[in-house]
């Protein structure tokens, strides 16, 4: 035991020595997404497929929002942040903006800051909080406020905080804050808000912001801004939506730019230190689902778009919608790369859509680096649209999840209930991806969910593989007459009925579900795949979660959730995900598919996990909150996985078996049979004492 606990201090002293002597700007977990370019891949090899089925939680830290805040609060949030490890330290905000340090070791709390924001409203994305981000000044000596933690909250303020203690910076902004403004008029306080963490480029920090989908044409508008990371001073700002008629740009939404907005960017940015350029992934402009106010391709709409990180110039965009009238907009992180493809080594962008589709895309150009092509889609939307003729597809990587669904494909655990979903879906106009809106009710396959969604993709740069989760289920998105809406409102009052105030059509989205509330397309509803750029193929793609959580006995058919959420693939061979509906996160061999592991969680982990190395130890860290929308009951843990250190238990082996899904039925049975034995035991012992009393 001594010599365990000399190990011990050991490695302490070496680590706090090299801890302190450099904060990290090159640690994995330093930044959401591992690194700047969001690439989710961590160099740590600790944990291989040789040794995970050993990992162990090691810590729980519970933020404490399930004791402190009102039910309706806590149904209106999700817990989906990723931790950062800063220094000495490991950073995450709550989905109510609380900042919080702690020990990565311990999971121990250092400090936290309440910025306290108003939970007495509905925000139109929930109150939520991803990420914060951290920046060192070069130029100033070590003392209060030379490392910073910024945060932007759902309020929309954006707020510096010293690494150390967790205290304002008070010279930043005004007393440590900035409070951005809209520039339009709020609907409601939640319509516009900040849900990512923030992006830093040199001595700058750039946000996005998170708008409310189909209240109306005149939105706010989706600009991108840039501030001194010192003073707080706005250095630039860009707008994805024309400006004036001038605007090269203004003819791609004909008299469209003057009301329109939207356009944001509620993903998480990317960064290329080395070239200066900011990567942002746009949505789709408003309204959704109808278009005729805004004739054209909508440029920089639903785009990857490079901006001089310096000016806020655009240096290029590629668009991976024209015209959206979907929501299918750019909902993840670009992911930034060094491939090397057909034998040439290639600076690129990978970027995931809600449609399933990978494009790979030239770092300094924009130009497909994997050939893309424009294709012919459905036509012939609601009076007054104006749908492009074509789609962009990429030739030869395939999607990664189906884009048709009929009526014969039609699921069910019963004979009823499949012939209801085969109603359902029979009555939908459905002519493939890109079918528009209708009157009719049009069928979104996928939905608007997913394909990849917010979790974005994981990249293996050295062997050119990509890592991506998709979801799986369907929409009927029926556009009405806009003076109908309250008629319509008051018909479905428990569907998302929108009156897209301006246009000449409301709408109502629905998934498409049997009376059993399951969905009427076919399992798997949530995959995982790896998809190798060069040989252009999926290497394997398995469903990922249970029903364990979802079914009343707790039977865990391996049918896939709807996943959301990231993956995390690391050097050791390993891709970790939680994402799914059921209370686990998993390990999955890189190379097969395989899951090689499951860690118990106290709730769903719907988040991206994230991988640190502190004194010496490889670490797994996800948030499990929950997901009150989709089924699965809230919470507020943060959970932390490692191998066990020596002299250290592993996992027993009823431990292994326990945590398995689908064990909650049979550990039922046997706990049931053992009962059973244990009662048969009893009576015949107490008549054995009977008969010998009777005798």
């Amino acid at each position: 035991m001594a010599s365990i606990r000399l190990w011990r201090l050991v490695l302490l002293l070496v680590a706090t020595g090299l801890g302190h002597a450099a904060l990290a700007t090159d640690n994995p977990g330093a930044y959401y997404g591992v690194d700047p370019g969001g690439s989710r891949y961590s160099p740590l090899a600790q944990i291989t497929p040789q040794n995970v089925d050993d990992l162990v939680r090691v810590w729980t830290f519970h933020t404490g929002d399930m004791a402190r805040r009102d039910a309706l609060a806590l149904h209106r949030s999700k817990f989906e942040v990723t931790p950062i490890l800063v220094g000495d330290k490991l950073v995450m905000c709550t989905p109510f903006n609380e900042v919080i340090a702690l020990d990565p070791g311990s999971g121990k709390e250092i400090w936290r800051f309440d910025p306290k924001i108003r939970t007495d409203y509905h925000p139109a994305n929930l109150f939520n909080c991803r990420g914060v981000a951290f920046w060192r000044d070069s130029a100033s000596a070590p003392g209060p406020c030379a490392t910073r933690i910024f945060t932007v909250t759902n309020d929309a303020r954006l707020i510096a905080l010293d690494l150390a203690s967790g205290a304002r910076c008070r010279d930043f902004g005004t007393d440590g804050e900035f409070r951005i403004e809209p520039g339009k008029k709020l609907l409601w306080p939640g319509e516009w808000q900040m849900t990512s963490a923030p992006t830093v480029f040199a001595d700058l920090i750039i946000v996005g912001s998170a708008i409310g989908d189909n209240a109306r044409v005149d939105a706010p508008r989706g600009t991108v801004r840039a501030f001194d990371a010192r003073s707080g001073v706005l250095r630039w700002q860009w707008d994805p939506i024309p400006s004036s008629a001038n605007d090269p740009a203004a003819a791609s939404w004909g008299a469209g730019w003057e009301h329109v907005g939207a356009a944001n960017v509620w993903a998480p940015m990317s960064v290329d230190e080395k070239r200066h350029l900011v990567f942002l992934p746009t949505t789709s402009p408003s309204p959704d689902f109808y278009g005729g106010l805004r004739p054209g391709n909508n440029l920089y709409a639903d785009s990857v778009v490079a901006l001089d990180a310096n000016t806020g110039q655009r240096v290029w965009s590629f668009q991976t919608v024209h015209h959206d009238v979907w929501d299918y907009d750019i909902a993840s992180q670009p992911s930034l790369a060094t491939i090397t493809i057909d034998g040439h080594e290639r600076d690129v962008v990978v970027q995931g859509t809600k449609q399933g589709l990978i494009f790979v895309l030239d770092r300094d150009t924009g130009l497909p680096v994997l050939p893309v092509e424009e294709r012919p889609v459905p036509q012939s939307g609601v009076a007054g649209e104006s749908l492009s003729p074509t789609q962009p597809f990429p030739v030869d990587l395939p999607p990664l999840v189906p884009d048709h669904l009929k009526p014969e494909d039609a699921w069910g655990v019963t004979p009823w209930d499949r012939e209801a979903c085969k109603k359902l879906i029979g009555a939908a106009r459905a002519e493939g991806l890109y079918t528009p809106p209708s009157l009719q009710g049009t069928l979104l396959f996928p939905f608007t969910g997913g394909g990849v969604n917010w979790g974005g993709v994981a990249v293996d740069a050295a062997k050119g593989i990509v890592f991506a989760n998709t979801s799986r289920l369907a929409h009927v998105v029926t556009l009405f007459p806009a003076d109908q809406f309250d008629a319509m409102d008051e018909r479905y009052p428990d569907k998302e009925v929108s009156k897209q105030e301006g246009a000449p059509f409301g709408m109502k989205r629905e998934v498409v579900l049997s009376p059993l509330k399951l969905p009427c397309n076919p399992p798997p509803w949530g995959t995982l795949a790896a998809v190798d750029l060069n040989a252009r193929k999926i290497l394997w793609q398995v469903p990922i979660g249970t029903t364990e959580a979802l079914d009343p006995i707790g039977l865990a058919r391996k049918l896939g959730t709807p996943t959301f959420g990231g993956p995390l693939a690391t050097a050791g061979g390993l891709v970790f995900i939680g994402a799914t509906l059921d209370n686990y996160l998993r390990a999955i061999d890189a190379k097969s598919g395989a899951e090689l592991w499951l860690g118990h969680l106290p709730a769903a982990g719907i988040a991206t996990p994230t991988s640190y190395e502190w004194h010496g130890r490889q670490y797994v860290v996800i948030a499990a909150g929950g997901h009150g929308d989709a089924g699965a009951p809230t919470n507020d843990a943060l959970v932390a996985f490692a191998l066990p250190l020596p002299g250290e238990a592993g996992r027993s082996l009823w431990s292994r078996w326990i945590n398995h899904p689908g064990r909650r039925l049979e550990t039922h049975l046997v706990a049931l049979l053992i009962v059973v034995v244990a009662l048969l035991l009893a009576y015949r012992l107490w008549r054995a004492r009977r008969r010998a009393r009777l005798n």
